[in-house]
């Protein structure tokens, strides 16, 4: 038969002495979790309150070119015609096409011999990440239809990766949008 014996008095104050720490510690453990977890919320609203922010003062700067006008660009169906900024996706850059203002304000002349279109045409290659103020960096000049930009997926671009590029593509229509750039695509027409 079995005796149960009670167990002494400073055995249980040892038993209790010892117990406490732990439970102390995996409370400080949960303790430190919760406040990483709130620390991680707060820097994610802050880094939306920055992104929020920077698109507010990237539409801002944007809105100073006029808004666009569809009767100036609406008859326009050759890419080399258009005379507003013409980007190209390909699979790692995008090719910004950009006609710059003439300087000469005299009709006389425009667009012949001495003062060719194609001479005030510029194309840079940008990453897509740089669009933005790329966009935000050209003059007014080199927006005569307003606020609009044309868009296509570029000719030469693999077929294996266009739908990469359509992505690329759709996310860039929407931030130019949510921006306030009115995006044309070609070759839609």
């Amino acid at each position: 038969m079995l005796r149960l014996v009670k167990p002494s008095r400073k055995i249980c104050v040892l038993a209790a002495a010892l117990t406490l720490p732990l439970s102390l510690a995996g409370c400080r453990k949960e303790e430190q979790a919760v406040s990483k977890v709130a620390q991680t919320a707060v820097n994610a609203e802050h880094k939306a309150q920055a992104a929020s922010s920077e698109r507010d003062q990237q539409r801002a700067q944007l809105a100073k070119i006029a808004l666009p006008t569809k009767s100036r660009y609406v008859d326009v169906h050759e890419p080399g015609a258009w005379t507003n900024p013409f980007l190209s996706f390909d699979t790692q850059m995008v090719n910004l096409r950009v006609t710059m203002a003439d300087a000469n304000p005299s009709q006389i002349g425009q667009g012949g011999l001495m003062r060719p279109t194609n001479a005030r045409r510029r194309e840079l290659q940008i990453r897509q990440q740089d669009l933005v103020e790329a966009l935000i960096a050209l003059p007014e000049g080199a927006w005569p239809y307003g606020r609009v930009v044309a868009i296509e997926e570029s000719p030469l671009a693999d077929k294996k990766m266009r739908p990469e590029i359509r992505r690329q593509i759709e996310a860039t229509i929407q931030q130019l949008n949510d921006l306030g750039v009115v995006v044309d695509e070609w070759p839609s027409r």
